[in-house]
């Protein structure tokens, strides 16, 4: 674990040394004995590190303030006057006019020509009676005209849910009705998926817009609208403004990842979208003249949210990529001249997993910021690529408790302010193996200290824009994630779900998401860090870890399924490096070797199938090898099947 709960004897020598000097100090002031007094109190228990951790995470905690402070002053200003997310594109439209907004391949767009094409977009759909309160799905690739749809749509008061282009069929159909769209723009490249879907008696009625973008030219759908078409030649409208409009309304719905079930749309408000942007604009210390390389998906919050609405909202430029490609990562960085990148999920590892080459190093990026980043490769990838720093963030797209690590802490996803944590109410609270809060005697949920894991929570304030949750599409949803009387009457918190653990700086490091963890041997098991265990041991290939109930036992036993295409795993070195690093519990009792690993388009790896199959070798086509009594894995058979279902095999 990579939090530091206890001070080093450096440290303890250097806080022993500052408090005699202040009972010195004292002495001048009060006399000896009040001073010596205060100076063994300071020196008992616990109060040293107290101190030390007090004053170390000072410095950290009032730059953060500072940010915030910037944030929310940016933010405030603008809902006070009314502004929504498209008069606030309008507003940098205006400073810098010419200026490019986004690139991609051959293409470029200023922000005036965005704007153009975003009130094209507006003009279009009001005369065709759109108007507020309603929806409409947006079902495309990237190109570099898509948040200038949203955008546009949000002008005249529509709300657009962003759709995985990767979805297919029934979560396809899902993922348009939970929005309650009216309507659906579907690029040309995804014209089949959404032809496989059309007589869908939940989405039949929807009128259907095909866009066959800058450089496509396909046929239409049949019954499709040409949106190309319509656009280019609409008489295009410049104010949309009414007075109903607000930016607490719906800007847009973004969809959780769906790694363990069904997407569920997260409603977006104008202001959410503000604060969230200019979060990670501020804390990040990105300048005007930053140029951004965005490799990820637009329908997602990091490069929908976090990275294009630093275009709109800052007027900073971005390089935008179709698909994620590792071999080119850096080579664009340099093409574009970016100063920034954005990653999420897997990337870092997989940039690392590529053969070294000049590039890795010719660029100028000096951070790169995202969700995700595995703490085992921080300081290889750094001392590899050359990134002067790592601007890791936590949160969920919906959530109000959100993290950065400002400070380039090595592993951190953030921290909670050790001096000034009234300004932003998060915290750890302990629960249970289900990730559930425990109550005390009085009903009441109690803090974690330092080392100890707990589930994530924010307090919910419907008048901040920091601590709002506008939940999901689904209020049943919704109902789920909101926790009550957690520490007096009336008080309600966001459950984040993620099980996190802080140091004595209160930094905080992820553990386990909720579902994930699992027990066996009477003892908690988190994935994620036997994932990043295993992964070192095999050479960063792809690894996901899992609970499979075994008949005859309590709890659930360990599973790994390791990606090795090449048929190049040691069994014996896994075997040996598992049991040098990890308790007996936290072994894998089953390894399951894969050609390839299910992800979702943000990197994440979907466990949902490979917890229905178990260790089933009547359902597993793919090799299953077993943890035996002398600590290696060996092939799976049958006999050890049948020895397990039956309660004969020593566990």
């Amino acid at each position: 674990m990579l939090a530091q709960t206890e001070l080093t004897q450096k440290e303890k020598k250097l806080t022993t040394a500052c408090i005699s000097v202040f009972g010195i100090v004292l002495t001048y002031f009060f006399g000896y004995i009040p001073a010596i007094v205060a100076t063994l109190f300071m020196l008992s228990g616990d109060r040293p590190t107290s101190i030390y951790s007090l004053a170390a995470a000072t410095p950290r905690d009032l730059k953060a303030a500072w940010r915030f402070i910037l944030i929310n002053w940016t933010v405030h200003n603008w809902v006070k006057s009314n502004k929504t997310v498209g008069e606030c594109f309008e507003e940098t439209v205006k400073r810098y006019p010419n200026k490019v907004a986004l690139m991609m391949d051959d293409l470029k767009l200023t922000f005036s020509e965005a704007n153009t094409f975003s009130n094209r977009v507006a003009s279009y759909f009001k005369s065709k009676g759109f108007k507020k309160g309603d929806s409409v799905a947006l079902l495309m690739e990237t190109k570099i005209e898509y948040p200038f749809f949203w955008i546009g749509l949000s002008k005249i008061g529509v709300t657009t849910a962003l759709i995985n282009y990767n979805l297919r069929k029934d979560p396809l159909v899902h993922s348009i009705k939970a929005a309650g769209s009216s309507a659906v723009i579907v690029s040309a490249e995804l014209k089949e998926a959404f032809n496989e879907i059309r007589d869908n008696p939940d989405i039949k009625s929807l009128q259907v817009y095909q866009y066959n973008g800058l450089k496509d030219k396909q046929e239409l759908l049949s019954g499709a609208i040409d949106l190309k078409s319509e656009l280019d030649n609409v008489s295009i409208m410049t104010n949309f403004k009414d007075t109903g409009f607000s930016p607490k309304d719906k800007l847009v719905y973004i969809y959780t990842s769906g790694t363990t079930g069904l997407p569920k749309a997260a409603v977006i408000t104008h202001a959410r979208y503000m604060f969230m942007s200019m979060g990670v604009y501020y804390m990040h210390a990105i300048r005007f003249d930053d140029i951004i390389y965005n490799p990820l998906p637009l329908y997602h919050t990091a490069g929908g949210m976090c990275g294009i609405g630093i275009v709109c909202l800052r007027g900073v430029s971005m390089a935008l990529r179709k698909k994620f490609s590792a071999s080119n990562f850096w080579a664009d960085c340099i093409k574009y001249r970016c100063t920034v990148a954005q990653y999420i999920g897997e990337i870092c590892r997989f940039l690392l997993s590529t053969p070294p080459k000049p590039e890795d190093t010719a660029h100028n990026v000096r951070l790169i910021f995202g969700n995700g980043f595995k703490p085992q490769i921080w300081n290889q990838f750094v001392s590899r690529f050359n990134v002067g720093r790592i601007g890791e963030f936590y949160g969920s797209t919906e959530g109000n408790s959100n993290l950065v690590n400002i400070n380039n802490t090595p592993g951190a996803v953030g921290f909670i302010p050790r001096s000034l944590g009234f300004v932003y109410p998060v915290m750890l609270v302990k629960c249970d193996e289900e990730g559930e809060p425990i109550r005390d005697a009085n009903g009441r949920c109690t803090k974690c200290r330092p080392g100890e894991p707990g589930v994530f929570i924010g307090k919910i304030k419907k008048q901040s824009v920091a601590n709002d949750f506008a939940g999901y599409s689904d209020k049943k949803a919704t109902e789920k994630k909101i926790i009550k009387n957690v520490f007096e009457d009336g008080d309600v918190y966001f459950n984040s779900g993620d099980i996190l653990v802080m140091d004595i700086l209160y930094n905080l490091y992820f553990k386990d998401r909720t579902g994930d963890t699992f027990r066996w041997r009477g003892e908690n098991v988190a994935t994620s860090e036997v994932e990043a265990v295993i992964s070192n041991i095999v050479g960063l290939k792809d690894c996901t870890v899992y609970g499979v109930e075994v008949p005859h036992t309590e709890g659930k036993a360990g599973m790994a399924a390791i990606v090795d295409p090449d048929n190049q795993l040691d069994l014996e070195h896994l075997s040996a490096g598992i049991k040098g690093a990890l308790p007996a519990y936290a072994r894998p009792l089953f390894i399951r070797v894969l050609k390839s690993v299910p992800m979702t388009s943000t990197f994440k790896v979907i466990k949902r199938d490979f917890v229905k199959d178990g260790f089933d070798l009547h359902k597993i086509e793919d090799p299953l090898y077993y943890l035996n009594s002398d600590g290696v894995y060996r092939k799976f058979t049958e006999q050890d099947y049948d020895n397990i279902i039956n309660g004969k095999a020593k566990l």
